[in-house]
């Protein structure tokens, strides 16, 4: 295990997991290196927002390992489980703001809960982290008050207000305009080395995130079943990353969840 500053961040070893008979990973194998901007990418349902729980301790595996910086996630006891997100940034995927506290509050949170910095640091951070994705302005407005695109910039905020090790963002880019997406997008990938974090993307929208990861993995089935660099996967012929990239609904990845016969669920009610 390469544990250096050059060396992989995360490590994951024959994950399994599932709810009853519903198997979601099923021995995924994948390492995240220090330092870059990772996309693990998959349809609904494929197990991508597991993974992000499983890595933040969430969720304990059945079988297999998840290590974060050398530390074996589950073996972990409260107390160093808590230290080992203080490390770790989150931007949720429905963002996860705070209803009933400003924007500023917002971004606040975390320095007030895991720092003991003085008020007026805590208030330079605060306009540091919104200048960063363009809000300075909106420290006064509520949740309520902010646009989709913006609430996703605040959210994005809050997950680098630390300056993380590791930056976690599940399904940074959903129900975004364009303008909007391509913003978040470029805010992760300038964010990522502008503080020398770790990044991972969680998400569905395969052409906007190979605009901006160094490296991707493709789920299916509770397993890798492609990986690469974004020219490597573009230029890829392997059926199951070509169906991603162009979109295609029939390939290796079914649409339809397993059932019986469309036939035969017909004719049952008569």
């Amino acid at each position: 295990m390469d544990t250096s500053p050059t060396g992989n961040l995360i490590e994951i070893e024959n994950l399994c997991f599932g709810f009853g008979d519903n198997r979601i990973l099923d021995g995924l194998n994948l390492t995240i290196p220090r330092g870059k901007v990772v996309g693990i990418l998959g349809v609904s349902g494929a197990g991508k927002s597991t993974i992000l729980k499983m890595i933040g301790g969430q969720l304990r595996p059945e079988r297999g390992m998840v290590r974060v910086d050398g530390q074996t996630v589950h073996k972990l006891d409260n107390n160093a489980l808590y230290r080992l997100r203080q490390s770790m940034g989150m931007m949720f995927q429905a963002g996860g703001l705070f209803s009933d506290l400003s924007v500023y509050d917002n971004i606040a949170f975390p320095m007030r809960e895991l720092t003991d910095l003085p008020e007026e640091i805590i208030h330079d951070l605060v306009v540091m982290k919104l200048h960063a994705v363009g809000l300075r302005g909106t420290t006064h407005l509520m949740p309520n008050e902010l646009s989709g695109g913006m609430a996703r910039r605040v959210a994005l905020a809050r997950a680098i207000a630390l300056d993380p090790l590791l930056a976690m963002y599940d399904e940074p880019f959903a129900g975004l305009d364009p303008i909007s997406l391509n913003v978040i997008a470029g805010l992760i990938r300038k964010l990522n080395d502008a503080i020398g974090t770790t990044s991972i993307v969680v998400t569905y929208d395969v052409p906007e995130t190979l605009k901006v990861v160094d490296f991707a993995y493709f789920i299916h089935g509770g397993k890798v079943v492609a990986a690469g660099t974004p020219s490597a996967l573009r230029e890829s012929t392997d059926p199951s990353v070509r169906q991603f990239i162009d979109a295609k609904p029939d390939g290796p990845v079914a649409f339809h969840y397993p059932s019986p016969s469309y036939q035969s669920d017909m004719g049952a009610g008569t």
